[in-house]
């Protein structure tokens, strides 16, 4: 998995690992969720995939967009 940037200082979003059609997000409390695609939405999951990278974003987004659009929740 790949370290979360976090620009702000203040994300619940520790890392994150990109796949084709999905990504997974390891947060802060440890716990990690796959969001896919199909869960999701292909939309949703570019963004998420964007704002990983950047570094910045990625917790807000999801916790007032994805919300619980998740795939499977590993831990």
């Amino acid at each position: 998995m790949t370290k979360y940037k976090n620009l702000s200082g203040k994300s619940t979003v520790a890392m994150f690992d990109l796949a084709k059609d999905g990504v997974t997000i390891r947060y802060t409390d440890h716990s990690v969720f796959i969001y896919s695609c199909q869960s999701a939405g292909p939309e949703n999951v570019s963004k998420m995939k964007t704002l990983a990278v950047a570094g910045k974003g990625l917790g807000t987004f999801i916790g007032s967009t994805v919300k619980d659009k998740f795939a499977r929740k590993i831990r």
